[in-house]
């Protein structure tokens, strides 16, 4: 540069004289000339350089800033607001060849969903459009929605706001809701409840929701939400085999520690756990959740927890929820008296392949009943259920209409529209009771944690009272030998009063128990221990309020 810039000064200076002969002035002038040049040439480095700095500098913020910017992208990303997706515009139910609704006032049933999403996942997602027919189903059949507000309300005071209703309950907190299930939901004016697993919000977009779409959701007033633990919708190892179970309900397997976790490690992690999601729920101002759903519908009657710990679980839970839910119960627990009672509501899941006549069909049969609502339940094959769907069992097996397997057939009726039952009469006839390994059985408050069982036979009558925690209380009497026998019994919440034939057998109490722990409904049951024996079978059954 130096040595450039110095060869044209000379350049400049020799190209002077070429006008004229120079004088003193004109030395001047020539002089001034040649630092005019070099000011410019200067300016025009200083320039340059200052180009240079400035390009430079710019390269390196962008190199510095990339990583900033990205995660600021991200952070949106994860933050905003998705598009919705318009309803379905076509009507998608067509209600006329379905009968509507049961006719008496019913209590609330809990519908359990998961994702909706154009292109499903898996059993567990439903379409956009399946999920407007269903609704439209509901909406035409005259059912509302309950808030949760309002369902809680229900399970403690036994009062629904409307004669026909659902609950309608959405888990895990994808965006689905937001995007799709939203729209349908306004569209018939309806409320739903979304069960967040709060430490998936705004991760894995867009499956999960965001905040931002979840506080969206709250705004509209069609949705509150409700608790699904903070990070433990997961399986992981419960036993040394490697057996996967929810890691809520379940002792995880330390591998390093070759065992299980202690009570008291599981008690401080689910701890732990549901308190981060009532922070998140807080320090995101929503409401406080009143009600719980267990991930996998696994609770602690089904997994590896022993006592100790199957009662930390529920004193944690109760602590903070009005009641819990699952979709899986080892008896019925339909939304009433009974749930409430024991802390915990069953749902009626419904999935991606679930037809709005089907969902109907299944409304019908969770529907609370009333005693006498039926004038001759053994005509009605339809309202029985088999015991654990065991062949050869069920009413045609109990009644002597069909095949029967091993020496033992049972029948339950209703079982989730009698659950909340504590006062009525079932008046019963027995009969082809042949011998000793005969008999047939009815029992009452089936269902309950006290149920009362009447076995009658030939010559003898036995009434079985169960209670929790104590031994089975067992009374025999003789009757009048007969190969068929009437039998009475009224039920109240308090006393069993049995009647066989025309003679008092006895009044049997039931044990003390929070109300709703003593309802319940009916069982049928024959057994034949003699082979080459005729079956008993029951012949007549009427059930009427008192």
């Amino acid at each position: 540069m130096s040595g450039k810039e110095s060869g044209t000064g000379a350049g400049s200076g020799a190209d002077a004289p070429v006008t004229g002969a120079p004088g003193a002035g004109d030395q001047r002038t020539a002089g001034d000339g040649q630092r005019t040049v070099g000011d410019r040439r200067t300016t025009v480095r200083r320039i340059r350089h200052a180009l240079v700095r400035t390009v430079l500098g710019g390269l390196s913020a962008v190199v510095v800033a990339t990583p900033f910017v990205a995660a600021w992208e991200y952070h949106a990303y994860r933050e905003e607001v998705s598009r919705q997706a318009a309803a379905p515009t076509e009507d998608g139910f067509d209600a006329r060849p379905h009968a509507l609704g049961p006719r008496h006032a019913t209590a609330p049933t809990v519908l359990a969903y998961h994702d909706v999403a154009p292109h499903p996942r898996g059993r567990y997602t439903l379409t956009p459009a399946r999920l407007d027919a269903q609704l439209s189903a509901l909406h035409a059949a005259g059912y509302r929605t309950l808030s949760t507000a309002e369902f809680v309300r229900f399970l403690a005071t036994g009062r629904s706001p409307y004669p026909r209703s659902v609950y309608l309950t959405f888990d895990d907190g994808t965006r689905g809701l937001w995007a799709y299930a939203d729209p349908v939901l306004a569209k018939y004016g309806m409320a739903a409840a979304g069960y967040l697993i709060t430490g998936a919000v705004g991760t894995h977009r867009p499956y999960y929701l965001s905040w931002a779409e979840v506080h969206r959701m709250a705004a509209s007033r069609r949705w509150d939400f409700q608790a699904h633990t903070h990070l433990s919708h997961r399986r992981a190892p419960v036993d040394a085999t490697g057996r996967l179970g929810s890691v809520l309900a379940n002792r995880l397997w330390l591998s390093a520690a070759g065992r299980l976790e202690t009570a008291a490690e599981y008690g401080r992690r689910v701890r732990r756990d549901l308190d981060r999601s009532l922070g998140a729920f807080a320090d995101h101002g929503l409401p406080a959740p009143r009600l719980f759903a267990y991930p996998f519908s696994e609770n602690a009657r089904r997994t590896n927890l022993s006592a100790h710990a199957a009662a930390q679980l529920d004193q944690v839970l109760r602590a903070h929820f009005a009641a819990t839910l699952t979709n899986t119960s080892r008896r019925p627990l339909p939304p009433g008296g009974r749930a409430a009672a024991a802390g915990q509501v069953q749902r009626l899941e419904v999935l991606g392949t679930t037809t709005p006549g089907a969902l109907l069909h299944q409304l019908r049969r969770w529907a609370s009943g009333t005693p006498g609502d039926v004038a001759d339940p053994l005509d009605h094959p339809d309202l029985w259920e088999s015991p654990g769907g065991r062949p050869g069992t069920g009413l045609d097996a109990v009644t002597g209409h069909g095949t029967r397997h091993g020496s033992y057939a049972s029948a339950v009726y209703r079982p989730l529209a009698t659950a909340d039952w504590n006062t009525y009469t079932l008046r019963a006839t027995a009969e082809r009771l042949h011998g000793t390994g005969a008999s047939a059985s009815f029992t009452v408050h089936d269902g309950s944690l006290s149920p009362c069982t009447v076995t009658i036979g030939a010559h003898t009558v036995r009434v079985t009272q169960r209670a929790p925690g104590t031994p089975p209380r067992i009374t025999s009497l003789p009757l009048e030998p007969a190969s068929r026998h009437r039998l009475t019994v009224r039920i109240t919440a308090e006393t069993v009063r049995v009647t066989v034939d025309a003679t008092v057998v006895g009044v049997h109490r039931t044990e003390r128990a929070p109300l709703g722990q003593t309802t319940g409904g009916i069982a049928l049951g024959v057994r034949n221990e003699s082979p080459g024996t005729p079956w008993p079978r029951v012949a007549a059954l009427t059930i009427s309020p008192r």
